[in-house]
C-alpha cells in the first residue's frame, strides 16, 4: 500500500511517499528557518504564506523522486493537529483536495502519532509493543505508552514550557540565533557542562510531568547577576543548560518504561536529534537493560514520512476516513486521540 503523507503544522512543508508503512520512498522537507530567523521564532503569518507556495511543488517532488504516478498513491494522509492553524490549513486543504481528486481515501493525524510512529521507519529491529516514548520538540514534551500503532496512553506532559521552547528562549536571551536547539548543541561543545549548576526540574520524580519554565528563569536569573561576565561564560551557559534539561528527559523517561516494565524505550520529536540527549537516553537504557530506540535524525524533525507511515497503520486498523468537512485543530485532545485510537 502506497501512501502520500503531507506536513505543514509548523514551518517545515513536506511530503513523502512511504510503502506499507516501512520504506520511505521519498521524503521532502521545504525549511523555512531563514524566513524566521532575522525574528528569533516561528511568524505564524509568514509560515503560512510560505507553506501556499511551497505545498505544489513539494509534492511533486515527492512523486517524483519516489518514480510513482500519482494514480499509484492508495490515500492520502496529512496532520489535521496540533499545530499553527493557518500552516495546518494549506496541507490539510490541499490534501483534501488532491484525496477528492484521485477518489481516493483522506487520513487526518494527529501529529504525535507520526512522531511516535517514526521510530518504525526503515527500522529493521523496531521496538516491541508495548514500549514507552519520550515525545520531545519546540511545542511539546510528553511522555506515552505507546501499546500499537494507533493506541496510545499519555503518561506525562509539561506543565508549561516544552523542552525545544526553553532552548529556543534561552538562546535567544544569549542572542544566539534561531533555531536555538542546534545553535545551543553545537555551542555546548566548547564549554563545561558542570561549571553551572542549573536546578533539576524532575517535578514528583515517580510520575512524568515536566516543567521548563523554572530553569529558563534560572539562566536568565544568571545573566542578571552576572552582567559584566556572562558573555564569556556563554558557552559554559548553554551547557549547562543543556545537561539540566537532558538529566531530566532521560531520567523520566527510563523511569517510566521501568515503573511500566517495559523492555523498549524510544526517544522521538525534534529534540531527538539533540547528541547529548541521545547519548544520555543511550547511557541511562544500558543501565537497566532497555532497548532504547531513536529515529534517524531525518525522521526527528517535523517530516511527512512519519505522517504516511501513521496513515497506513490507520488504515490497516480499519480506522475511518477522514471527512471533507472536518477541519483542523490547533491543540492535541488527548481524550479524542484515545478515542480515534481505539476505534
Amino acid at each position: 500500500m502506497i501512501i502520500l503523507g503531507i506536513e505543514s503544522s509548523c514551518d517545515e512543508t513536506a511530503a513523502a511517499v512511504v510503502a506499507d508503512g516501512r520504506e520511505v520512498l521519498s521524503s521532502v522537507v521545504a525549511s523555512q528557518i531563514q524566513v524566521h530567523h532575522p525574528y528569533g521564532g516561528v511568524v505564524p503569518e509568514l509560515a503560512s504564506r510560505k507553506h501556499i507556495e511551497a505545498i505544489v511543488p513539494v509534492v511533486h517532488t515527492a512523486l517524483k523522486e519516489a518514480d510513482i504516478d500519482k494514480k499509484d498513491i492508495d490515500a492520502v494522509a496529512v496532520t489535521q493537529g496540533p499545530g499553527l492553524v493557518g500552516a495546518l490549513l494549506v496541507g490539510f486543504s490541499f490534501a483534501k483536495a488532491y484525496a477528492r481528486s484521485l477518489q481516493r481515501p483522506l487520513i487526518g493525524l494527529n501529529h504525535l502519532e507520526g512522531h511516535i510512529n517514526s521510530v518504525f521507519l526503515e527500522e529493521t529491529s523496531p521496538p516491541k509493543f508495548p514500549f514507552v516514548a519520550l515525545l520531545v520538540s519546540g511545542g511539546h514534551t510528553s511522555i506515552y505508552l505507546v501499546q500499537s500503532h494507533t493506541r496510545t496512553e499519555l503518561l506525562g506532559q509539561t506543565r508549561d514550557d516544552a523542552a525545544g521552547e526553553a532552548f529556543d528562549k534561552v538562546a535567544k536571551m544569549l542572542a544566539l540565533g534561531y533555531p536555538g536547539g542546534a545553535v545551543i548543541s553545537d555551542l555546548s561543545r566548547k564549554g563545561n557542562p558542570e561549571k553551572i549548576n542549573f536546578p533539576r526540574p524532575y517535578l514528583n520524580k515517580d510520575q512524568f510531568d515536566f516543567s521548563f519554565s523554572g530553569i529558563k528563569t534560572a539562566v536568565n536569573r544568571y545573566l542578571q547577576t552576572h552582567p559584566k561576565t556572562y558573555k564569556a561564560e556563554i558557552p559554559d551557559i548553554v551547557a549547562s543548560f543543556q545537561q539540566a534539561v537532558t538529566d531530566v528527559l532521560a531520567y523520566k523517561l527510563i523511569k517510566a518504561a521501568r515503573l511500566q516494565n517495559c523492555c523498549h524505550a524510544a526517544l522521538v520529536g525534534g529534540v531527538a536529534a539533540n547528541p547529548c540527549l541521545r547519548d544520555k537516553v543511550m547511557e541511562q537504557a544500558r543501565k537497566y537493560q532497555i532497548t532504547c530506540h531513536i529515529p534517524p535524525i531525518e525522521y526527528c524533525g517535523d517530516n511527512a514520512a512519519m505522517i504516511a507511515a501513521t496513515g497506513y497503520y490507520h488504515l490497516q486498523s480499519g480506522n475511518r476516513a477522514t471527512h471533507l468537512d472536518e477541519d483542523v485543530y490547533s491543540r492535541a485532545d488527548y481524550r479524542n486521540i484515545l478515542k480515534t485510537s481505539s476505534s
